[in-house]
């Protein structure tokens, strides 16, 4: 994965955000295992869902998420491709032993 530096992307309150093979990182932001982990789960669901179909997937998620939460942090934090990243970003060996769609199985509210 290659990794660049911007200053005004990913918008401001997000360190991060994956487009397939690119990482691209808020100036400012130290580059963790941990971060690069969370990213690499999304390069994942990225490719296994031909890149297109997940930004739309992505997108629509989001917006059923912030009708049902009415609060842009809690419909982030709730797609499902969010909550399998978070949930996973710390066992670095996760990608190792990830199912397919793992993300299918986050749809489910809490």
């Amino acid at each position: 994965m290659k990794i660049i530096k911007s200053t005004w992307f990913p918008p401001k309150g997000y360190a991060a955000i994956t487009l397939v093979w690119l990482l691209i990182v808020r100036s400012g932001v130290t580059i963790t295992q941990t971060i690069v982990n969370h990213e690499e789960v999304h390069a994942e669901q990225q490719k296994e869902m031909l890149i297109l179909p997940f930004f739309v997937w992505y997108g629509l998620e989001f917006l059923v998420r912030l009708i049902q939460y009415r609060n842009w942090s809690r419909a982030y934090r709730n797609i499902s491709f969010e909550r399998e990243a978070y949930s996973n970003e710390y066992d670095y060996s996760y990608l190792q032993k990830r199912n397919r769609f793992a993300w299918f199985h986050y749809l489910k509210i809490k």
